[in-house]
């Protein structure tokens, strides 16, 4: 340059650039740096909130799980649980021992299930010479039996019509029964079908 004022001024403007660009990058630099620390900060918070908001329904899930496995559960027992309990009886003998140890049992049972607040059926079924169990004029039992009838309805009792004909014919009179007793057709029938419908049967 033959011109010295042009050069100075030249070389003037360069180290101006020289001195001015750092300090802007630094500037621009600053403010890239807050930005991002404050977009690493402000991500932070909603991935902690995430995990916190995450919590409540984890908590939730888990006891929806609880109940449909409690649903389930209650839906898989076993059918004996939902039946009421069933119990025959039998008596075939003409002993007043064993009509008591009968009325005993039925006692027994129906107590023992209504303090558990389950429900019972019980049948005391009479055939053959244990139809005196239940015979208007020969029963042994007869007063016991209409204290445990007002007590515990849920005890029958039933006759064998079979055997009633038979004692009909054999004493040539009309069997007149208690009024608690219940005719069936046959007592060895009516013991065998309850069996078939899953009823417990004892015999004494």
């Amino acid at each position: 340059m033959n011109n010295p004022k042009l050069a100075v001024a030249v070389i003037s403007g360069l180290a101006m650039l020289l001195l001015v660009e750092p300090s802007a990058q630094a500037q621009q630099d600053n403010r890239l740096i807050p930005q991002s620390s404050a977009t690493s900060q402000a991500s932070r918070p909603k991935h902690s909130v995430q995990k916190q908001a995450s919590k409540p329904g984890q908590t939730h899930t888990s006891k929806q799980i609880t109940a449909t496995r409690a649903a389930l559960a209650q839906a898989t027992k076993p059918e004996i649980d939902k039946k009421p309990h069933q119990l025959i009886l039998q008596v075939n003998s003409n002993d007043p021992a064993m009509m008591n140890l009968v009325l005993n049992n039925a006692t027994n049972v129906a107590e023992y299930y209504h303090d558990l607040g389950e429900a019972v059926s019980i049948e005391v079924v009479t055939f053959g010479p244990g139809l005196h169990m239940l015979r208007d004029d020969t029963s042994p039992v007869k007063p016991r039996i209409e204290v445990l009838a007002m007590s515990h309805p849920e005890i029958s009792f039933k006759a064998c019509g079979n055997t009633r004909e038979n004692m009909r014919k054999a004493e040539n009179k009309d069997i007149s029964l208690i009024p608690q007793a219940t005719v069936v057709k046959s007592g060895v029938v009516r013991v065998m079908e309850l069996q078939e419908q899953g009823w417990s049967y004892v015999k004494p």
